[in-house]
């Protein structure tokens, strides 16, 4: 301050840099599309043969009830055990098929709509082991680490929606699992959740866990604040019952669906990557036709999940250009379909959070958000080609979302922005534009200002104790877990929870 009680010019901009904006200038929902990686005569030579294949080698293993469905929708049996679609049937799917539909959040207020072109990030995954934050090395994945990851995550302004990152190994029984597994989402966020069912007897039981959560009986499927995540077709082109059946009883309870397909190059779908695409957007469609043939138009995610297999050793990569250029394609020709699309990004290989690690995730992460993918999944927290999870990669992944979203928002170029008149004003004034009022407009709406990557110079760095992101990612993440302890269920919910349901 001045002897006068006036900041200085350099203090008054230096606060200004400090001050956390207003307006955030990188909002999730950001537009994407520009990248198109298939030119128009590509997507349809694709498409066509994705056409051919269901046409032609259709989908087998195709359970009894489901086989009546299609066949009642105008699908064919080829009296050797596959049931053929006519492209007839494909296209109507297509066009009856819900466009976009809201996922709710218990909270309205973080409820998302899905499809067009807008970008959201969120999670996915089925990590079985944990990175601690301790040791600094990986050990199995518990029910407390699932707990602290959706109290993580529910302060994370650009994870728009939480799927459970990881699998709670000390809990053996699968309907146990399933259960505990719902209530660390209801207990911890107001998100849009999702979550997966082993088997379709667990979705009523979990479907009446979730009416207490949204204050009554038949509550929850009248709006519903959770999706399920499926994989019905298993790669090549065939059905997967158990999983069908959680369909049917998915659609039964309005639970809407994420239909995953998650071939792998090279393994379950052709090396090629034009073939792959063509197999994988094929087994997609396969699934929208079941949802059709149950429920026209019931709300459903076009899972197309392209993944990579390092063909030299058989390990499933999740970082590569490869599943760049995979996800971003099929982002692509989902949204060219006009469905909303869902591609997994993000999947690093690296086990620390290193250079890899970086490099991994920013390429596919920002080629996804580039090509429009409306929600990328397995963005957030995951590392070790999605073996493993990480409280520190949730925050920095975080950060990274925020500046992916405003690549996204691009550059607005309009009459005050192109600035003639504070152009003048600075050459024929001041010979700058430090602490005009049309630098600190921008400042405030133009640019994101992180708050974990370092930009200090080095002197600045080293006299702060030269921390890593890892460090500064590890910081934020243990004070987060230390403070925010929500109480999303009111006493009476949980009593009532803990009195049908084993909560461990």
């Amino acid at each position: 301050m001045t002897a006068h009680g006036r900041r200085t010019g350099r203090q008054e901009r230096m606060a200004l840099r400090a001050a956390r904006p207003v307006l955030d200038p990188c909002p999730p929902g950001q537009i994407g599309g520009s990248y198109k990686p298939l030119t128009e005569f590509e997507l349809r030579r694709i498409h066509d043969t994705a056409l051919d294949l269901l046409e032609k080698l259709g989908m087998g293993e195709v359970p009894p009830r489901l086989r009546e469905d299609l066949l009642a929708a105008g699908a064919t049996d080829n009296g050797a055990g596959r049931v053929l679609f006519p492209p007839t049937l494909v296209e109507t799917a297509i066009d009856q098929a819900a466009k976009t539909f809201v996922l709710h959040g218990r909270d309205p207020d973080r409820s998302i709509e899905v499809g067009g072109n807008r970008v959201y990030f969120g999670t996915g995954g089925a990590a079985v082991q944990t990175l601690d934050m301790t040791s600094g090395l990986y050990r199995p994945a518990t029910l407390v680490d699932l707990h602290d990851f959706t109290r993580l995550q529910d302060t994370l302004s650009n994870v728009s929606w939480f799927t459970r990152c990881c699998i709670a190994t000390d809990v053996p029984d699968n309907f146990d699992l399933d259960v505990n597994t719902v209530y660390a989402l209801l207990k911890n966020t107001t998100k849009p959740t999702a979550t997966a069912f082993t088997l379709a007897e667990h979705v009523e039981p979990i479907v009446r866990m979730l009416d207490i959560g949204a204050g009554g009986a038949g509550k929850f499927s009248k709006r519903p604040f959770m999706k399920a995540h499926i994989s019905p077709v298993i790669s090549p082109m065939r059905y997967g019952e158990d999983a069908v059946e959680v369909v049917y009883e998915c659609i039964k309870h309005n639970i809407p669906l994420s239909c995953i397909t998650a071939a792998q190059a090279g393994a379950t779908a052709p090396a090629t990557l034009a073939g792959f695409l063509a197999q994988s957007l094929a087994e997609t469609l396969a699934s929208l036709v079941m949802v059709h043939a149950i429920q026209p138009g019931f709300p459903m995610v076009f899972s197309n999940w392209p993944l990579v297999v390092d063909l030299r050793t058989g390990s499933f990569s999740g970082g590569s250009g490869e599943t760049a250029v995979l996800n971003a394609a099929s982002a692509q020709l989902s949204n060219w379909l006009g469905l909303p699309s869902g591609v997994a990004c993000s999947m690093t290989d690296a086990k620390a959070i290193d250079a890899q690690y970086g490099m991994e995730k920013g390429i596919t992460s920002m080629a996804a958000a580039l090509a429009g993918a409306n929600l990328i999944y397995e963005s957030s927290g995951m590392t070790a080609s999605l073996l493993g999870a990480s409280f520190e990669a949730f925050v920095l992944d975080d950060e990274m979302h925020s500046n992916t979203y405003r690549v996204l928002r691009g550059i607005e170029v309009t009459d005050e922005n192109l600035g003639f008149d504070a152009i003048c004003e600075a050459v024929l004034g001041a010979g700058h534009f430090l602490g005009n009022q049309h630098t600190y407009a921008a400042m405030e709406r133009d640019y994101f200002y992180p708050s974990l990557a370092d930009r200090d110079e080095p002197r600045t760095w080293a006299e702060n104790g030269a921390q890593d992101a890892w460090s500064r990612a590890r910081n934020r993440a243990q004070e987060i877990l230390r403070d925010h302890r929500p109480a999303y269920l009111t006493p009476q919910q949980d009593r009532e929870i803990r009195a049908q349901f084993k909560i461990l």
